[in-house]
Parts: C-alpha cells; sequence; structure tokens
C-alpha cells in the first residue's frame, strides 16, 4: 500500500481520495463535493464492528444551506435519502481501498433499506456506521456490509446486505 493505513482522516485527507490521490490512480475514490457525503473518517478497523470482521465510522455535517435543501422540496426542505445511502456506499468503497484492495469502486445494491427519521436543516451530524460482512478480494472485490445513519444520534436509515465491488478500469482511456 502506498497510502499510510490509520484508524481516521480529516476531511483534507478524504478529499485526496476524492481527486484520486489517495489510493492510486484506477483504485477506489470518493466523489468530489458536493456528492461527497462524508466530512471526516473516525474509526476505521479490520477488526470489531457487529460481526466481528471490521468496521468503518464516519460523519458528515449537515448546513442548512447544503445544496440539496434549496431544491428538495422547495419549503419543506429535506435531505434526499438517496444521499443518506449514498454516503453508506462511499464508505463502504473507501474501505475496500483501505484495505488495499484495488480497482474503481462501484455501487452494486443492497437488501433492504429502512428509513425512521427525515434529516432537515435542523439536524446538525449524521454518524455513519459500516459493519462489515464480508470482503472478497481476488479476481472478483466486492464488499458486503450493513450500515446504520444516525442524525444527531437517533437512528435515521437502517440498510443490510450493502454490496459494492472494485473492478478494473484500465483498459478505458
Amino acid at each position: 500500500m502506498s497510502f499510510e493505513q490509520k484508524s481516521s482522516y480529516t476531511y483534507e485527507e478524504i478529499l485526496t481520495c476524492s481527486e484520486g490521490v489517495m489510493f492510486g490512480p484506477g483504485n477506489p475514490q470518493l466523489p468530489h463535493p458536493p456528492m461527497l457525503m462524508l466530512d471526516r473518517i473516525t474509526n476505521a478497523s479490520l477488526e470489531g464492528g457487529a460481526n466481528g470482521k471490521g468496521v468503518i465510522e464516519a460523519e458528515f455535517d449537515i448546513k442548512p444551506d447544503l445544496w440539496f435543501f434549496q431544491c428538495h422540496f422547495k419549503g419543506d426542505p429535506v435531505m434526499p435519502g438517496c444521499l443518506g445511502l449514498d454516503g453508506l456506499w462511499q464508505l463502504l468503497g473507501f474501505y475496500l481501498g483501505w484495505t488495499g484492495a484495488q480497482g474503481s469502486g462501484r455501487a452494486l445494491g443492497l437488501g433492504e433499506l429502512k428509513m425512521t427519521e427525515m434529516i432537515t436543516p435542523e439536524t446538525k451530524m449524521l454518524k455513519y456506521v459500516i459493519d462489515i460482512k464480508r470482503v472478497i478480494n481476488r479476481a472478483l472485490v466486492l464488499g458486503v456490509a450493513d450500515g446504520k445513519v444516525y442524525a444527531d444520534d437517533k437512528l435515521a436509515y437502517e440498510a443490510s446486505g450493502l454490496k459494492v465491488g472494485l473492478f478494473d478500469n484500465s483498459a478505458k482511456e
């Protein structure tokens, strides 16, 4: 690995991942703002979590002037549920790169999603928790996990069977 595997990362370090620098060209890359749904990674470990197979946690600060509140919905602002789900997929993809797996990350699906809280401009912070269920790192690279999103410490989303794969895109030029 050419990067420093740490248990936490700052926003500035996360931005190097969105620029394609952290894990190197053709490897997992986070989206660039404003689609980046993480402000800091607070815990990454190959052990622990609900399944004992690894865990990664991150936070995202909610500010009333975030772009999606301006258009979803006018006069009744709420964060689109798909963005919270994307934050979970982003974090799982980061985890795969953090373990040293190679390839470009793509969300592949999920088993089930339950949303119980709305994320509004009054919300202060989201906390993402990804509990790893399985990582396959052979010709196929696949991460399978369960995830939770907490809005100001209240469970807002619960996703089971999140799937992210890494693919060799070196032939694309």
